[in-house]
């Protein structure tokens, strides 16, 4: 055997001796190694910058069984947190995460947490197109789901609280602010595709306190809402309606307006508006009317 298949070989015995990635909490590492898997053993050919491609037929079947023990584990993961979830609780996984959350996340990539709440969630793809985009629109990107974390904590959401999310998308800002905090949550989407498909998820999960409207977010009542989030759904006269709609919410009652992405340098522009930590694009910047 030569040099690099020895140390694959090493590499891979170890991965099937460790006790601990079979555990739950390891969902994280499990998904490097189910990368590393992919990249080394099963599809190297795919990976054009790894010079570590194999022959050996025996280690790709290890691999693969490997990466099917994981597949299960992961499964039975997301399937245990959904029955929490229907059930009415809050599960101990999006606890801790919470808990851990010491310093607030920054930039706009994607982690493992995407990957959980993906399996948890279990979205279906819209069945149809999704709607052509308008001069003010923003090409449609779910907020990481640190970032949505992270605003539960930064905005103090309590079960009291009324969410609604101006460009919800698949529904993931409404659908985990509910289920972290027992808020009630609106989903406002101009896609009739996206909402269905936010709906349905919501339907799946149990959740009787969000409720997703296919609708143009400069008709949507905002009368219910005492927390606003918007990850740049929009931008232009669009975006100046929303908030001009905002600031008269803001003079019946309080309000905070939770925002993500380049429309927090707008909201830093609204005399009106106040940022309560300072405005960033890449982390959650909270808003509230000045009085």
């Amino acid at each position: 055997m030569t040099a690099l298949p020895a140390q694959l070989e090493s590499k891979l015995s170890l991965w099937e001796s460790d006790p601990a990635l079979l555990e739950a909490d390891q969902f994280a590492r499990r998904l490097e190694i189910q990368d590393d898997l992919d990249r080394l053993f099963i599809e190297p050919a795919l990976h054009p910058d790894s010079t570590q491609h194999l022959d050996s037929s025996d280690l790709r079947q290890r691999a693969r069984a490997l990466n099917l023990k994981f597949e299960s584990i992961n499964s039975d993961l997301f399937a245990s947190i959904r029955r929490q979830i229907q059930k009415g609780a809050c599960p101990p996984q999006f606890t801790s995460i919470l808990h851990n959350l010491t310093t607030p996340p920054r930039g706009l990539a994607y982690d493992y947490l995407d990957d959980l709440v993906a399996g948890v969630f279990q979205f279906n793809p819209p069945a149809e197109e999704p709607r052509a985009l308008s001069s003010d629109s923003v090409f449609y990107q779910p907020t990481p789901a640190r970032h949505i974390f992270h605003l539960i904590t930064a905005a103090a959401l309590r079960n009291t609280d009324t969410l609604i999310d101006l460009g919800s998308g698949l529904g993931h800002v409404p659908l985990l602010v509910s289920i972290c905090t027992g808020a009630s949550s609106i989903g406002i989407e101009l896609d009739p595709t996206l909402a269905a498909c936010a709906a349905k998820c919501s339907e799946a999960l149990n959740q009787r306190n969000v409720t997703f409207h296919a609708q143009d977010a400069r008709q949507a009542d905002l009368s219910s809402g005492n927390v606003f989030y918007l990850y740049t759904p929009f931008t232009g006269s669009t975006l100046s309606a929303v908030l001009e709609s905002l600031r008269n919410q803001s003079s019946l009652r309080p309000i905070r307006i939770c925002i993500f992405g380049p429309g927090t340098l707008t909201l830093r522009e609204q005399v009106w508006l106040k940022p309560i930590t300072p405005p960033a694009t890449d982390q959650i910047t909270i808003f509230v009317p000045r009085r």
